[in-house]
């Protein structure tokens, strides 16, 4: 009896001391990770496009990821309301990224491409828009980061390699 809650004490003993160790925190091994984007859509007055309840606004969407293994890959991007009641999408991630180019195995780029399908009534049709945007990620061993944003080919967001962590936010202006 003795010879088993011996074994089981020295088992537990060299448990413990292996957790400690495989949970050392090192911060330089850390890779910090940047890639949650709140983006907002406006026309050229103002108006949130995004709030169904005003006129001219869109009222359904959805979005496609363009890398995708098939031809129609859904993307969720959830439509979210700041406290002062402005609506917003939320893209944390979902796309594939593809190698956009590779300086070095210490630096790449990646990209992601988004389609997205807005519908709004004018006149009394349902009107479809087709937006494209396109995401580009930087990567390093220490940082993976959102770095430029396009969207229908204009750039709307970029954001420099040492620019600290933070949501990333932008207007997008239709």
């Amino acid at each position: 009896m003795k010879f088993k809650l011996k074994h089981i004490f020295i088992l537990k003993l060299i448990a413990i001391l292996f957790l400690m160790v495989s949970c050392g925190s090192d911060d330089d091994s850390l890779q910090r990770i940047d890639q949650v984007m709140n983006f907002y859509m406006q026309n050229n007055t103002g108006q949130d496009l995004l709030n169904a309840k005003k006129t001219g606004a869109y009222t359904t969407f959805s979005v496609n990821d363009d890398n995708g293994a098939t031809a129609v890959v859904p993307v969720s991007i959830p439509l979210k309301m700041t406290t002062d009641s402005l609506f917003y999408f939320e893209y944390v991630s979902g796309a594939k990224r593809i190698i956009k180019d590779s300086i070095s195995p210490e630096n790449k780029t990646y990209r992601s491409n988004l389609t997205f399908s807005l519908r709004r009534t004018v006149n009394n049709q349902v009107v479809t828009v087709t937006d494209v945007m396109e995401i580009h990620y930087r990567w390093t061993p220490t940082l993976f980061q959102v770095s430029e944003v396009l969207y229908n080919g204009k750039v709307v967001f970029s954001k420099a390699a040492d620019a600290p962590n933070a949501i990333n936010t932008f207007t997008i202006i239709k």
